[in-house]
């Protein structure tokens, strides 16, 4: 294999163009919009995993240096209550790498998914990797020599060993690969983000550091940025909008709709909120629970497009980002497709579907029925206890999710799992 098709210019079709580069293959990125990325205006975290990946193609540094660090999390009750803080998962050192490695833990990172988008562009683009705007991918074709053609709404197309579809949740290229694959699933919740300037001290969170408050009627979690302003995003009930619905939604409108959410609350939410400006976006929050085909023949689909979790867990950036790189290992070392493909899903699967369970677990959590509010609330704080006194493992805990880490240099073979 000499050159692939990376279909989708994100987070995932970015690290891969790199990590495939180093592994000594060449691509091609064809992004369907003309400029810029999608969910302008919203903001994520990169947690130490994906970090870790990152710096497995030596790509971890531009995006550190476009973000702030994560260091904390503290949890407020409806009431006000402080039901218990604790180190971010994924700050503590990975047992067993003691000294100046311990020292050289990449914590998470927060930063606007633009922002993301950008730096990863340019450092790809830095690295020779050519990068297409406006190829939105209509349909593929497989010739009998094992390459693949993909065709562009635009009437152009292009040729490759193989396709590579990091093309998000609503992939064109996991529908190609089997028409039958699961639409996504909305969650029943609309996920929010805003940008606040002049937050009084008592309810600005501290540097370092994100306050998730559970509500009685929705979730909102928030961290400060390093020039004063406080980035928060909320997770409110909600039916699924169509995209021109969610952008006929005034910013106002936003902010009258959330902050009512928590008007009945003793907690900083709703002020929180009502001080933000024009900054705020809105978005249907999805999940695929499971992929069943993520590869036929050349082609196969990686991030978002093959596995996509609810935002409650955070870690879909990261995912993406472990993807990419072992995707790029198992075509270096198995350069028949179809076995680096098989390869791939092994190595994935189990790992990325946890995370999308998970996370719609959470999502049931953060905004329950009162009768179960209560019971939540005292869960919640037992386990901050728990972790505050040192324990690890066991339920609740992170630590096969954040600990994760991608070995470069270990060969992938047929026979592992």
């Amino acid at each position: 294999m000499t050159h692939a098709l990376i279909v989708g210019g994100g987070i995932a079709g970015a690290v891969t163009a790199m990590a495939l580069r180093k592994a000594g293959i060449g691509s091609t990125v064809y992004e369907a919009y003309e400029t810029g990325a999608d969910d302008v205006g919203a903001f994520l975290v990169v947690f130490n995993n994906g970090l870790e990946a990152l710096r497995t193609v030596d790509a971890h540094q531009p995006v550190l240096d476009a973000a702030f660090p994560a260091e904390h999390v503290e949890l407020l009750s409806h009431t006000g209550q402080l039901l218990g803080s604790r180190p971010s998962s994924g700050t503590a050192p990975v047992p067993g790498t003691e000294g100046e490695h311990a020292r050289a833990v990449l914590g998470p990172h927060t930063l606007k998914r633009a922002t993301l988008y950008r730096v990863l562009h340019d450092e790809a683009a830095r690295r020779g990797v050519t990068i297409e705007h406006g190829k939105r991918l209509t349909t593929a074709e497989q010739h009998p020599d094992g390459a693949v053609t993909a065709h562009f709404a635009d009437g152009t197309s292009a040729t490759g060993d193989l396709l590579i579809g990091a093309d998000g949740i609503h992939s064109t290229t996991r529908a190609l690969i089997d028409p039958g694959a699961p639409r996504p699933r909305h969650t029943g919740q609309t996920t929010v983000c805003g940008y606040a300037r002049g937050v009084g001290p008592e309810a600005t969170p501290p540097p370092a550091t994100y306050r998730m408050v559970f509500g009685k009627r929705a979730f909102l979690g928030c961290t400060l940025a390093p020039d004063g302003e406080v980035w928060w995003f909320a997770n409110t009930p909600g039916e699924e909008r169509t995209r021109a619905e969610l952008a006929a939604v005034t910013p106002a409108q936003w902010r009258e709709h959330v902050s009512g959410l928590f008007a009945d609350d003793d907690s900083p939410a709703a002020e929180i909120v009502r001080a933000t400006g024009d900054g705020i976006v809105g978005s249907n929050a999805y999940d695929i629970a499971s992929t069943p085909v993520w590869h036929r023949g050349s082609m196969v689909v990686i991030g978002d497009a093959a596995h996509a979790a609810a935002p409650n867990a955070a870690q879909g950036a990261s995912m993406a980002i472990e993807d990419s790189v072992v995707l790029a290992k198992c075509l270096r070392d198995l350069p028949d497709p179809a076995a680096a493909f098989a390869a791939y899903e092994g190595l994935r699967r189990e790992r990325v579907e946890r995370v999308v369970a998970d996370s719609a677990r959470m999502s049931g959590r953060s905004t329950p029925r009162p009768e179960e509010r209560e019971r939540r609330d005292a869960e919640v704080e037992s386990r901050t206890k728990s972790r505050e006194a040192g324990g690890t493992g066991g339920e609740g805990s992170t630590e096969w999710l954040t600990h994760y880490r991608v070995d470069w240099d270990e060969p992938v073979t047929t026979t592992r799992s």
